[in-house]
């Protein structure tokens, strides 16, 4: 071998070996305002419309696609549960639910034996840590944020006489309680250790990807889940990632509508609340100055504007996360097109997900991780029980965002400046007025343009020159 390709062949193992040790940060808590995310250097919100936690576990779901379409759709988050938990088909009347697969295809981390009728607790299921592995790595290259939903309580016996930690289901003899003792310390009768175990796996199998979050356990508030038991599965992903260099975000899943939380956990970094609107779960926990968010949303009718309008003011209240439950990606359509019946509980439509898009346009155009939550700077303008919500930056940024009415003269109180205004249209996108105002200080009164149920505005103060 010539001298000259002997060096060229070591300098390219060296570059190869530098991107592995190059690895990009995960996703954390921004340090300039941990009510957010930070995420490749940048400031980041996480707003999805994303399919119903089934996209590993169903072997038949094609997420290459389902992926590319969030891509498409401007949208950054999905979550997705294990598969220590899944459903039968029509629960919840969810029409062509993703994660109720056929009972001897669905995918979860134990080997299946005895002709694949059960499974092996103690054997894992290299297949499934594939394919998990290879989700998040296509999640990846989309700009995509797994939020890993790693247990899921066993709502009614239907889904507990499926899982693979009922004694029915497994060749280990584990699993002879009732299914509110299997998430607890002290009932389980043998399974925390498979659990802890099944953790410790994912979090070696997962160290080195930068889009991911793990959840503890969805809605641990029904099933006979413990805090303590919770705690536990913190603790053990805490210390399983001790020695690595970048650890991942922990998120724990509060509780139904809003409730402040009077202990937190300091291991976990994203507080998530389901259905919370209105969005008092975030003003109410504000000051943990953690990421508040809201991971499902989905059981309010199909209207696009219900949810439209959920995303808009949690977001607007100073949350960090929002993900609506879309029954419009199943296992024929994982491009989001699927026509549910009018029995489904909940919505989802590309329409609805562009619509996402421009909230997430429309933050990103900020500054935000400077902004707050200011009930100051409104001063009147809405009638009756119309709602406002406010992010600002004293003197120098403000987003706007108000439901109910048709066309309002807000009133915000507002320093001395020159300032630049831009009303937005949530429903299409579109700026549909711009001004400049050169404001004396006080009590401004604006004009909106007409609308049909809900806008914005987005106000930046503008430098004048030598200032």
């Amino acid at each position: 071998m010539r001298k000259t390709s002997f060096l060229f062949l070591i300098c390219l193992v060296g570059l190869n070996l530098n991107n592995v040790f190059a690895q990009v940060k995960p996703i954390s808590l921004h340090p300039g305002n941990q009510h957010y995310f930070s995420y490749k250097g940048k400031p980041t919100i996480l707003i999805t419309s994303g399919e119903h936690y089934g996209a590993v576990m169903n072997p038949d779901f094609d997420y290459r696609i389902y992926l590319e379409t969030l891509q498409k759709d401007g949208l950054n988050l999905t979550r997705t549960m294990t598969g220590a938990y899944f459903e039968p088909a029509g629960a919840f009347n969810i029409s062509k639910n993703t994660m109720g697969p056929d009972a001897l295809k669905f995918l979860c981390p134990w080997a299946r034996v005895e002709n694949g009728l059960k499974f092996d607790l103690n054997r894992w299921d290299e297949a499934y840590f594939t394919r998990l592995k290879d989700f998040i790595a296509e999640a990846q290259k989309r700009g995509v944020i797994v939020e890993l939903a790693l247990f899921c309580p066993f709502y009614e016996e239907m889904q507990w006489e499926l899982s693979p930690f009922n004694i029915k289901n497994n060749v280990n003899g584990l699993g002879a309680i009732p299914r509110t003792d299997v998430y607890t310390l002290d009932k389980n009768k043998g399974l925390l250790a498979i659990q802890e175990k099944m953790v410790l796996k994912l979090v070696e199998e997962l160290k080195d990807f930068p889009n991911l979050i793990y959840e503890i356990c969805n809605e641990p508030y029904f099933g006979g889940i413990t805090i303590e038991w919770q705690n536990q599965i913190a603790q053990v992903i805490t210390d399983a990632e001790k020695s690595f260099r970048n650890r991942h975000l922990i998120s724990q899943n509060i509780g139904n509508g809003f409730q402040k939380i009077e202990e937190p956990n300091p291991l976990v970094s994203v507080f998530n609340f389901h259905y919370a609107t209105p969005p008092k779960a975030v003003t109410l926990n504000y000051d943990l100055n953690k990421v508040i968010g809201e991971n499902e949303t989905g059981f309010n009718g199909q209207k696009d504007s219900t949810y439209r309008k959920e995303a808009w003011e949690l977001i607007l209240a100073g949350a960090g996360l929002f993900n609506n439950l879309d029954y419009s990606f199943t296992t024929d359509n994982e491009d989001g097109t699927f026509q549910y019946p009018a029995a489904q509980p909940g919505g989802g439509t590309p329409a609805y997900r562009k619509q996402l898009s421009y909230l997430k346009i429309f933050i990103e155009s900020f500054n935000f991780v400077a902004m707050k939550p200011d009930t100051t700077v409104y001063a009147g303008g809405l009638a009756g029980n119309n709602k406002v919500y406010i992010l600002a930056e004293t003197g120098k940024q403000y987003a706007i965002y108000w439901m109910g009415g048709k066309q309002v003269h807000l009133e915000l109180n507002l320093p001395k400046g020159n300032y630049s205004l831009e009303w937005m249209n949530p429903l299409s996108g579109i700026a549909e007025k711009k001004i400049s105002l050169n404001h004396p200080g006080g009590k401004a009164k604006l004009e909106s343009p007409a609308y049909s149920e809900d806008f914005s505005l987005r106000i930046l103060k503008v430098r004048t020159k030598g200032k």
